[in-house]
């Protein structure tokens, strides 16, 4: 077998579809603090989707940058006119994925990555088998806990709701393609960085002779 690589694609084509990418993880992971910092610089070709979600804004959260915050009716009619990608109940509020936030954006590809649980993960490898999955994990479940009372949002009754859920998480996560720990976070940015290079350009090689 030739390991020639690929020839160019022709000037004046079609640009390839960009690569559609998955972070998952149970609640007090560090999703949100691993994908800022490994996106933190501009060179890599990807782009965070900013989902939509019916719970309150956190302390320091931006609308339309951390998530888009909608009411439940704005969720409700965008469920209805077919707006969402995926969409899901995570503990009493909605999360969901606009198209707008990814269709358009692959067409032109560039590559995307999809911050959502679980259940989006597993709507989106039904719709999209062509998505890279990425699970996020601590190394031990006490590690969760103690993250998850640190940021003192949560009561009781929630935090233990939170650590329950992630058991049915983490069984859901063995299917993914990738899993990273992030016990280190500057080990885990690393790790994050290496998957989207290794899957977005990795392949990438084409000759110009």
């Amino acid at each position: 077998m030739s390991s020639e690589p690929a020839p160019c694609p022709a000037a004046g084509t079609a640009p390839r579809p960009g690569k559609l990418f998955i972070l998952s993880g149970p609640s007090g992971s560090g999703k949100s603090t691993v994908i800022s910092q490994a996106l933190a610089t501009a060179d890599l070709p990807i782009r965070l989707a900013v989902s939509a979600t019916t719970r309150r804004p956190r302390p320091g959260e931006v609308d339309g940058v951390h998530y888009h915050f909608w009411t439940p009716e704005q969720f409700a009619a965008a469920i209805r006119d077919n707006q969402f990608l995926e969409w899901a109940d995570v503990y009493g509020n909605f999360y969901g994925t606009l198209r707008s936030e990814v269709d358009p954006y692959l067409a032109r590809g560039e590559s995307v990555l999809l911050e959502i649980d679980v259940q989006g993960g597993v709507q989106m490898r039904q719709k999209r088998p062509d998505a890279v999955l990425v699970f996020l994990r601590t190394s031990t479940p006490a590690e969760y806990e103690a993250r998850l009372r640190q940021r003192q949002t949560d009561d009781e009754a929630s935090l233990q709701r939170r650590l329950k859920s992630a058991e049915v998480e983490l069984a859901v996560g063995n299917s993914y393609d990738h899993q990273l720990i992030n016990d280190r976070l500057d080990e885990a940015v690393a790790a994050l960085r290496a998957v989207i290079r290794q899957e977005v350009l990795g392949g990438s090689a084409c000759s110009t002779s």
